[in-house]
């Protein structure tokens, strides 16, 4: 069996991925789980893409995920007069909620957050434009926050505003978000992001609304990208089913040195509170322009699959870049070469500890076999998604293969590091006839061939979820009416 890209890739659709031609590119490149963006576009425009997902998906035979990112409270400044400034350093700037839409200039500019004045200090740092702007705050008085530019450049309209270190306190769902999440339950989408989270409480305010919208088998994905968010790190992701290391928005509120350190250790910490975990911004973003990745690019996927992401997110690269195809097949070919290193394929994980669960047990103890025995992956049976994951959570070189007949599990698992979903009817009235239906379905599909071992674990027919209480050794066996 050809080697199988373990690590996930997230593409984002926009104006170059709307033709069908490049988007069945896509598709044969390698993509898993495409992202809408909710921050762009109109209502339809997601509608329509998420149907050419659903048909491509059925034209190809790829389950791809759908993602939908909700914008958040992105805090900006409004407009200028004349579209764009120069901020000089050392000059004053003012942002100022008193002014008008379009009546900035080269002084001044209105500003969106009515808060911000109350939450702002003297001596505070405001970074505009994703850390490009960096202003010092002087005097606050009626709405008005005078600075002086610490880091000047250009600055057009309504662009985005950080404070250094966190502390501003917009709430992570808007008006916006919340009309958006009729949508998404239009579209059926498998994930929902969540901008700005700073605590569980707005995670778990999230599910409640997308409950009510009837988006009960939706996975939860909190971005992390403030600087509270960190302090509280493992509440969210606790209240999550994946986090994102949303690299833009925090690197600007932490400051860019401390970055790496923080991608690592929610990495880690998102694997052993057993969540999916996707690392975002940036990755191949010269690629907008050109057809090869920087070699620190190249350095920045790889070093994300050491980490243990589960996935790589692309942004503007497929969005709008020029080179959307070419792109994911660079993706690819990096993570692929970056797993057959050791480091990437043996794990701890869970080792010392005891088990609370019967299906949990199973999952670890199929890993566990499966990295000491001669076999060629693992099939796994699955109503919910748990057992995949879990399983996904040790390092190995194995595909794991999620069998379900339900189509909101084989979302589920799109994300999931080393997990490929197979849609197989479950209703069997014979076990043995069930787990050889999953080997021929394999056979079909062409991941395995005449004397492969693979290990199984399924549940109880009729089980549930949750019931996964059996782990099985088979043999893929020459068809009986081929011989005959």
């Amino acid at each position: 069996m050809t080697a199988l890209r373990r690590t996930k890739i997230v593409a984002t659709l926009g104006p170059a991925t709307d033709d069908l031609e490049v988007l069945e590119k896509l598709f044969y490149a390698g993509i898993d789980v495409v992202r809408l963006n909710f921050s762009h576009g109109k209502a339809q425009d997601h509608i329509d893409r998420a149907k050419k997902i659903r048909a491509m998906a059925k034209k190809t035979g790829r389950r791809v995920g759908i993602l939908a990112d909700l914008q958040g409270p992105k805090i900006r400044i409004s407009r200028f007069a004349n579209d764009k400034i120069w901020l000089n350093e050392g000059q004053y700037f003012a942002l100022d909620i008193n002014l008008g839409e379009e009546e900035g200039d080269h002084e001044q500019v209105g500003i969106t957050y009515e808060p911000l004045s109350r939450e702002v200090k003297k001596g505070g740092r405001l970074l505009l434009d994703d850390g490009r702007i960096v202003l010092e705050v002087d005097k606050v008085e009626k709405g008005r926050v005078s600075c002086t530019v610490i880091v000047g450049g250009q600055l057009s309209n309504n662009k985005g505003i950080n404070l250094l270190g966190g502390g501003l306190s917009a709430a992570a769902l808007t008006d916006k978000d919340k009309e958006d999440i009729k949508t998404i339950a239009k579209i059926k989408a498998d994930f929902v992001a969540i901008s700005f989270p700073r605590s569980a409480k707005d995670m778990h305010e999230a599910r409640e609304l997308l409950n009510a919208a009837g988006c009960c088998d939706v996975s939860l994905v909190a971005k992390m990208e403030r600087a509270e968010a960190m302090e509280v790190m493992d509440e969210i992701i606790l209240a999550s089913d994946v986090i994102m290391v949303a690299r833009g928005d925090l690197g600007v509120e932490i400051g860019d040195a401390n970055l790496p350190a923080a991608q690592k250790r929610l990495i880690k910490r998102a694997r052993q509170l057993n969540r999916a975990v996707i690392t975002a911004t940036q990755m191949m973003e010269s690629m907008i322009e050109n057809a090869i990745p920087t070699r620190a690019e190249v350095f920045d996927v790889a070093n994300a699959v050491v980490d243990g992401t589960d996935a790589i997110m692309l942004s503007a690269e497929t969005a709008m870049g020029n080179y959307p195809v070419q792109t994911i097949e660079a993706v690819s070919r990096v993570c692929l070469e970056t797993e057959k290193q050791s480091s990437v394929r043996v794990s701890k994980h869970r080792v010392d500890m005891q088990f609370d669960r019967v299906d949990l047990a199973i999952a670890m103890g199929a890993m566990y076999m499966a990295n000491h025995m001669d076999t060629q992956g693992i099939i796994s049976l699955t109503q919910s998604g748990s057992a995949p994951l879990w399983m996904s959570r040790i390092s190995s070189s194995l595909p794991i293969f999620a069998f379900s007949n339900k189509e909101a599990t084989l979302g589920k698992v799109t994300l999931y590091r080393g997990v490929i979903p197979v849609y197989l009817e479950l209703k069997f009235s014979d076990q043995a006839a069930l787990n050889q239906a999953a080997l021929k379905t394999l056979k079909d599909l062409k991941y395995a061939q005449v004397g492969d071992t693979y290990i199984l674990t399924e549940g109880d027919l009729n089980a549930g979820a949750g019931g996964t209480n059996a782990l099985k050794v088979f043999s893929v066996k020459e068809d009986e009416k081929k011989k005959a």
